[in-house]
This record gives structure tokens, sequence and C-alpha cells, in this order.
């Protein structure tokens, strides 16, 4: 018996599930939960110009999803959806909200463009800017700058007279978004924002201005609250049954498999584990498509285990030692694995780019959980057993569920 291979296989299994039991508990409970787990409420707003004879355009509603986000934000809210959908509408999902009617009367009001000397007093406002006369030009270093126009050139003399010299910020509600210095008295309303400004960042202040210059009125066209204990009870319940599945699924394999379903046990431990962080480092939003997703994803661990040792084992029926149907099986099972895997992916990639928020959420929980199946399943299983039959600690067929009659039978 080879003890140095034997004891860096129980190591690695102690190891592995000394992490699982420590850090999985804390792990779960930071992984945020979306709407239909965590409680809020939804909101579907119609857009449409506070200015006669002005349209919603895409940038407008793109930015006034933005400006949305930034309110949300500000309310210590985490994760909202805000979407623009279609010509002239947005979508607002909100977790975790207790004060829905504050929310609510928040987000209603049209974004506010001020522009503001150093004392805060606003001296001018968005509807002073010509509609779409916000734009990003080069100056010669090839440096971007934003080039706008007012509407009333004497009133923005006064003010660049009134400032000259001074800070003249950008805000957009409370936010200070720029804090350009007024270098000259501007007299014929063309005026440029100059400063170390990346084309992204130009061009943002520049859709904003623009916004300023069309807000937008939100209306109501349609919410839904969600009661946190509707989301309570379907999460009790997911997990429950999520539990339940795989004592079910780790005793099947234990019985059937042996020795190797022991292996796999651990390896499905440790999936689970890879899978739960992975979720909090990438700041994934639960949901229930996503927990179907996770299911799904221990099915296809489970499926990767099985191929594997079938096929071993019908390597050990052939007549191969335990050592030589190992890598025999290990090899042949490799590409069927692989494929299925590949193929699943592309499925869930599709899903991923024509899909809406939550089934894309169901799309990239998918191929994270392939991603984690093929370290934990394919690679870390691999190693254990490997590990534990060099070790020459199980050379008998019966530890892979293999009879001495199936092997004389062939």
């Amino acid at each position: 018996m080879d003890k140095k291979r034997l004891t860096a296989f129980i190591l690695i299994v102690l190891v592995t599930l000394g992490v699982v039991a420590g850090t999985s508990l804390p792990i779960a409970q930071s992984i945020k939960l979306g709407l239909d787990l965590k409680g809020g409420f939804e909101i579907l707003y119609v857009a449409s110009p506070l200015e006669e004879g002005t349209e919603v355009t895409k940038d407008s509603l793109r930015e006034t999803a933005r400006s949305l986000e930034e309110r949300v934000n500000k309310l210590g809210t985490t994760e909202p959806e805000i979407t623009p959908e279609g010509a002239d509408r947005i979508r607002v999902k909100i977790a975790g909200v207790t004060n829905e009617s504050e929310v609510r009367e928040i987000l209603s009001k049209p974004a506010e463009l001020t522009f503001r000397g150093p004392d805060g007093k606003k001296e001018m406002l968005g509807s002073d800017f010509v509609q779409g006369g916000a734009s990003v030009q080069f100056d010669q270093a090839g440096q971007p700058y934003i080039q706008l126009q007012v509407k009333n050139a004497e009133k923005f003399r006064q003010v660049t007279e009134k400032l000259l010299g001074q800070p003249l910020a950008i805000y957009l509600d409370e936010t200070e978004l720029s804090a350009p210095i007024v270098q000259s008295v501007i007299a014929n309303g063309q005026a440029s924002i100059t400063g170390r400004y990346t084309f992204n960042e130009a061009k943002e202040i520049a859709d904003v201005i623009n916004l300023g210059a069309l807000p937008l009125k939100l209306t109501e066209k349609y919410t839904q609250s969600v009661g946190a204990t509707l989301g309570q009870q379907s999460l009790e319940q997911t997990l429950l049954a999520g539990v339940v599945g795989l004592i079910v699924i780790l005793l099947f394999m234990v019985v059937v498999y042996r020795i190797p379903g022991l292996l796999a046990s651990v390896s499905i431990l440790a999936f689970t584990w890879l899978l739960l962080l992975a979720f909090r480092l990438m700041g994934v939003t639960l949901t229930l498509p996503g927990i179907a997703a996770f299911v799904l994803g221990i099915g296809m661990a489970v499926d990767a285990n099985i191929i594997t040792y079938e096929r071993i084992k019908d390597e050990i029926r052939s007549g191969k030692k335990v050592s030589s149907a190992l890598r025999a099986g290990s090899k042949n099972s490799f590409r069927t694995i692989m494929d299925a895997n590949l193929t699943t992916i592309i499925a869930a990639a599709v899903i991923l780019f024509l899909g809406s928020s939550s089934v894309k959420g169901f799309g990239v929980i998918l191929i994270a959980s392939i991603v984690a199946s093929i370290i934990t399943n394919v690679f870390f299983s691999r190693l254990l057993l490997s590990l534990l039959v060099r070790s020459r600690a199980v050379e008998h067929p019966k530890y892979f569920g293999v009879k001495e009659d199936e092997i004389s039978a062939l």
C-alpha cells in the first residue's frame, strides 16, 4: 500500500469537508435574494415628455432609467432592476422595500438638471438648454469635450460674467456630475465644457444635459406588490426539496457505486460550495429560476460521475485490473461528458442573450453551474479516485459495485 498517496487522499477529503461545513452557511446567507424570494414591488412606467412638440427618444429613456437607478441606490436598496422597454416604457423591480409609497413618490419625479455656482445657487436649469444641443467634440489634440447651446444667450452671458474664474457645477438631482471652471464671458449662447474626460465620460455628460433639456414625465401603467411571506414560503419549500433530493442522490450513489459513489458525494458537496461561492463573488441575485438552474446543475454533476463510473465498471467487467479500468474508463467518458456540457452551455448562452431579466439569470447560473461541475465532478473527482486507486487501498472489484460472476461471465 502506498501510504503517501493514501495520506494525501485523506487530507484532501478532510480539508474539503471542513471548508464546506465551516463556510457554506455564511456564504449562503450573504447571497442576495431577488424580488420573488425577498418580496418588494414592481412598477411599469410610461414615459412622456413634459414639453409639447417633443418626443421620447431611446437616449432620453435610457438616461431616465439610469437616473431612477441612482435614486433607488441612494435609498439603500440593493440590486434594483430598472430596464427600458419598447419605445416609451421603463420597468422597475425593487426587492426588500418596506416604505413602498415613499419610494414610488421619489421615483415618479422627473430628473432635475441644474447648473450651480460655488454657493449652491441654481444659476441655470435643464430647460435653459436647446433640446439635443449638447454633443461631444474633439479638440486638435484629440481630447473630447462637450459642446452645448443655450436658449437665452443674454442669461448665460450674465451667469458666466458673474462666475468668471469660478466653477459652474452640473448636478443631476443632488449628484454632481462635473464642475467646470468658467474661463471667459460667453455672449453668443455657444459654450464648451473641457476637462480630462474620456469619450464615455463626455458622452454621459452630454446625454444628461440633453435629458435635462427634455425631462420625462413618468406615469404608472402597472404596479404589483410581492409579499415577503410568499417568497419566504417558496424559498423554504425549494430549499427543503433540494436538501431531501441531495440526500437521496448521495445515498443512491453510495449504494450503487460503493467507493466511487462515496467520492462522488464529496465532489457534489464541493460543487455546491463552489457554486455558492461563485454566486457571492459574482454578486448574483438569486431568484426561483436561478434555484431551478442550480438544481439542474446538481443533476448534471451527478450525471458526470455516473458516466465515469459506469465506464470504469464496464472496463472491470471486461477483465481489466482496477487501475487499468480507471485509466480507460476516465478516458472514454471524458469526451461524452464534455460534449453534454458544451451543448448545454450553448443552450444557456442562447437563453442569456435572447431572454428577459429572470430568464437571463437562469442562463447565467446554468453556465456557472456547468463550469463548477467540470472543475469538481470531472477533474477533482478523478483526482480523488486516482489517489485512492494508486494507493492500492481499494483493488477489489466489489469496491466499485462489480460482482465476481459479472467478470467471469464476460
